[in-house]
């Protein structure tokens, strides 16, 4: 199987070929064998990151955001091939030593999930944004949050979730 970097140099593949892509994904290595035309989003939940959800699948909704090298991006949007040699993080990466992260545990005590189905994304979008501007203000936080879709909660629990876990990760924990 060839390997992304050996088809630089300009050689075509066939429509049924693939290409091993190295990523490392929540702090482990993940070796992806996949079309070049395989979505990251794809390629993340055939490897067993079933947390990366699947919605519009044109980049609207947001409920496919995961972090590449920490900053958040529409895993519907980005070919797999894209983020060869890069850090993911995905929603299964926030918890650690079997302690839910401080958005998870928020989002659970605010309401901030119905359906859960938006909830991961919206989880990735907050954890990237508060990790780069950890003193984000509310309305900072409202503009980033605007660029995913919840149908059920309307927003204001989400909101609350992410200020909540603000506060929480400022004191330390999370």
């Amino acid at each position: 199987m060839p390997h992304v970097d050996q088809h630089l140099s300009g050689d075509w593949l066939e429509a049924d070929e693939s290409v091993r892509i190295r990523l490392v994904a929540n702090d482990q290595e993940l070796p992806v064998e996949a079309p070049p035309r395989c979505t990251l989003a794809d390629a993340l939940r055939d490897n067993g990151l079933k947390g990366t959800r699947l919605g519009c699948e044109q980049g609207s909704c947001g409920a496919c955001t995961v972090l590449l090298d920490g900053r958040p991006v529409r895993s519907c949007l980005m070919l797999a091939v894209q983020a060869e040699g890069g850090r993911l993080e995905t929603v299964e990466g926030l918890a650690a030593g079997g302690e839910l992260h401080a958005l998870q545990r928020a989002f659970h005590d605010h309401g901030a999930l119905q359906c859960g189905f938006c909830t991961s994304g919206f989880l990735m979008l907050a954890a990237g944004l508060l990790r780069e501007e950890p003193d984000a203000g509310r309305e900072r936080i409202r503009e980033v949050l605007s660029a995913n879709l919840c149908r059920c909660t309307g927003g204001g629990p989400i909101l609350q979730a992410v200020l909540a876990a603000q506060r929480e990760l400022r004191g330390g924990r999370g």
